[in-house]
């Protein structure tokens, strides 16, 4: 028996012997991944090759099945897996299984200002993604916020480079925990929406490397992305999805980046220029499906039949098509080709309450007078919600991100839910905006559509309020075209479909008015001095209601803080105080940054007359805060030292609380002209009443240097600093100065 047995073994040994010798290199997991690459390479075809570099529906690209290759599956992001679409069309596919999580805007993100959010973030978005099978979720977004009437704000993290930068970068590891790519978007200057496809955009060394690279660099450097998203915009004459500069100097070259470059949907427009400045995949070329007569679209793409036809007669060599096989098989060995990756899972519980508490971190208390807020349910009888916002659905619209979200929470439906039988919550209308609410096949479940006028909406509105004790205006912008929403930017700073009207109304009304803004990006108040409160709500996805709940009846103290300036006028904004067209939007497709380096808050430092509503960092409490004495470890710092900063925080109020300490570095005297101050660091920290807490921060010599665009090299420059440490850019606690030698 004994013999039988080993027999038996012997030829187990001997097959798994002979498997082991015939499994093909690129197929053996125990093989390092560019032997892996090489061994496909190898093997395939130049007709296979090319196939790998474009589309072949509206959101996937071929593998290679000879080979046992994959195909490729994007998805839009970034704060939702998009719907199923029919395989050559945008409208919906039809499918009853494909409703997902929709989690918050970026700009409620990045205004948590807490990294711990944006690792949550990614983790569970792309649990989403890869439980529905797609290998690249195209997001998350870090064009900077230089314009209020950009229609994409919402899906971007501010004006300040160096929170965004610390912000994607746990977004991206969270997401590619799951063996997704995440496809970081807009690769570069694309900070508007208008002329988005042909305007050419001037900006000096200078600002590129230090105000609309950084994020991106910190995506491929720390967040060691796996794809970047091309921009439709141009810079330097050439598109920027095929951009010599941008993609191959200083995404390749200068940032080592060895993940895949995707074109943005349409980005694509010249095959030569696509051949050999960076791009290697190439979607949504403008064949509109297979409507123009065409056996198959997508072979006309310029990475395709047009990019092999050049390939073979020898126009363009093989290795250039090789070095993007090369990265496209990467793309597949770290997403779809690894075993190992975990299986994901769809909009579970957890994903419901991670959507909720970043919500409930990034909403912006503005203001607060009076300690109008929180709600004293004890003390209520009835609170009157006023407003178009309260009931619409915000995750529809907007552009690519549209959700078909399975559930959403609407402000009204939130604060009715949490008040219970302790109050009664009436409701009214108060205006009507755009009732449309259907997009990209995608229908929002609430009927919008109203026969009254807008006298008489105001007038139930007034009348209501005069008996409530609270009124909570829920307004603000909404998703639909030219307001916050993708295709075209905002055509006004005002309030859109006359909420001022109703909001000073309101405000005469009841003086327990509160003012919620729905929104991504920042409006003009002309009623900021007759309203005691102020919050900011951003687009909070499917749990939107319940966390502005919690918010306005305290059950929640609010810690979050605008990632961008908020002005009264327009024309406080540096790209709009030049009143040249030039600056914004451009002429004749072209475009030049006058602003530079001034952007956000570090124009209105440099101007002084113009002072921000809301400051960039700013966010109330329910609770104070009070700062101690900032000290260093080292009053002279060596070229290539680090100095270390601590400063106490103290919970001063009766009730616990989060508290953002922001730290910025001043260069006192400088060669070149350099912003008044920059922020360099932040920490959330939580505290107890009555509980301090020593905050420490390092400071480096990479926090001390600017961009010298003559030497093009990073440089910290010797002479005297100043640190200063407080709770916005204009509420400064606390400073010490230090000398770099």
């Amino acid at each position: 028996m004994k013999f039988f047995q080993n027999l038996v073994w012997v030829a187990i040994f001997s097959l798994s012997g002979t498997v082991a010798a015939q499994t093909p290199v690129y197929l053996d997991e125990t093989k390092p991944m560019e032997d892996r690459i090489e061994d496909a390479l190898s093997r395939m075809t130049l007709e296979e090759k090319v196939a790998l570099c474009h589309a072949q529906s509206k959101f996937s690209s071929p593998g290679v099945p000879r080979l046992g290759l994959p195909e490729n599956w994007m998805t839009d992001g970034p704060h939702g897996v998009r719907a199923e679409v029919i395989w050559d069309e945008w409208d919906q596919a039809g499918w009853t299984n494909d409703s997902c999580m929709a989690f918050p805007a970026l700009t409620c993100l990045a205004a948590t200002w807490n990294p711990e959010m944006a690792l949550l973030y990614g983790k569970s978005i792309g649990e989403e993604a890869r439980y529905r099978n797609k290998n690249v979720l195209l997001g998350p977004g870090v064009n900077i916020y230089r314009t209020p009437l950009n229609g994409r704000n919402f899906e971007y993290m501010g004006e300040d480079p160096y929170l965004a930068s610390e912000m994607v970068v746990p977004y991206i590891e969270g997401v590619q925990s799951n063996g997704v790519a995440a496809c970081v978007k807009h690769y570069a200057l694309n900070n508007q929406e208008y002329d988005r496809h042909a305007v050419n955009v001037e900006v000096s060394d200078r600002a590129l490397y230090e105000i609309y690279l950084p994020a991106f660099k910190a995506a491929v450097q720390k967040g060691k992305a796996w794809a970047i998203m091309g921009a439709y915009n141009r810079y330097k004459n050439q598109y920027c999805c095929h951009n010599q500069y941008l993609l191959n100097d200083i995404l390749r070259k200068e940032w080592g980046f060895d993940g895949v470059v995707v074109s943005d949907w349409g980005g694509v427009f010249n095959t030569m220029e696509a051949a050999y400045n960076g791009l290697d995949m190439e979607f949504g070329t403008w064949t509109d499906g297979l409507t123009n007569g065409k056996g198959d679209a997508y072979s006309n793409y310029y990475l395709a039949q047009p990019f092999l036809d050049l390939l073979k007669n020898g126009t363009i060599p093989e290795s250039v098509v090789d070095g993007k096989v090369r990265n496209i098989l990467r793309l597949m060995f770290r997403t779809t080709m690894n075993r190992n990756r975990p299986y994901g899972s769809f909009k579970t519980p957890a994903h419901a309450s991670a959507a909720r508490k970043i919500a409930e971190e990034g909403i912006v208390l503005l203001q607060n007078k009076n300690n109008v807020l929180p709600i004293r349910l004890c003390e209520t009888k009835r609170i009157l919600v006023v407003g178009e916002n309260a009931i619409k659905m915000m995750t529809v619209g907007g552009g690519s991100s549209s959700l078909k979200a399975r559930y959403e929470i609407s402000p009204l439906d939130g604060l009715k839910a949490r008040v219970g039988d302790a109050a009664e919550v009436m409701y009214a209308r108060g205006y009507v905006g755009n009732i449309d609410g259907s997009y990209n096949g995608v229908v929002s479940k609430v009927n919008l559509a109203e026969s009254r006028s807008a006298d008489e909406l105001l007038d139930e509105a007034v009348n209501k309020a005069k008996s409530a004790d609270y009124v909570v205006f829920v307004g603000g912008l909404n998703k639909n075209s030219r307001q916050d929403c993708e295709g075209g930017d905002r055509t006004s700073y005002g309030l859109p479909y006359g909420q001022d009207r109703v909001i000073e109304a309101l405000s005469q009304a009841n003086p327990r008015t509160i003012v919620v803004l729905i929104s991504g990006n920042s409006v003009a108040m002309p009623w900021i001095d007759q309203v005691p409160a102020i919050v900011e709500g951003w687009y909070c996805g499917s749990e939107a209601g319940n966390a502005l709940a919690s918010i306005l009846v305290g059950d929640v103290n609010p810690s979050g803080k605008l990632p961008f300036s908020m002005y009264a006028k327009l024309e406080d904004y540096h790209a709009h105080s030049f009143n040249d067209s030039i600056v914004y939007p451009g002429l004749n497709h072209q475009q030049i940054y006058k602003d530079d380096i001034f952007v956000g808050y570090r124009w209105s430092d440099l101007h002084k007359k113009i002072r921000p509503m809301f400051s960039f960092g700013h966010g109330l409490s329910y609770t104070t805060f009070e700062y101690g004495k900032a000290e260093i470890d080292k009053k002279v710092v060596q070229q290539g030292e680090s100095l270390r900063v601590r400063i106490p925080v103290t919970n001063t109020g009766n009730r616990s609380g989060a508290e953002i300490v922001q730290l910025y570095v001043s260069d006192l005297k400088s060669s070149l002209p350099r912003p008044k101050k920059e922020l360099k660091g932040f920490k959330k920290v939580d505290l107890q009443p009555g509980e301090s807490q020593i905050v420490e921060f390092e400071i480096d010599e990479s926090k001390l240097s600017y961009f010298d665009d003559k030497k093009h090299a990073w440089v910290a420059e010797p002479g005297k600093f100043e640190i200063l440490i407080g709770a916005s850019s204009s509420d400064i606690r606390s400073k010490v100065a230090f000398e770099l030698e």
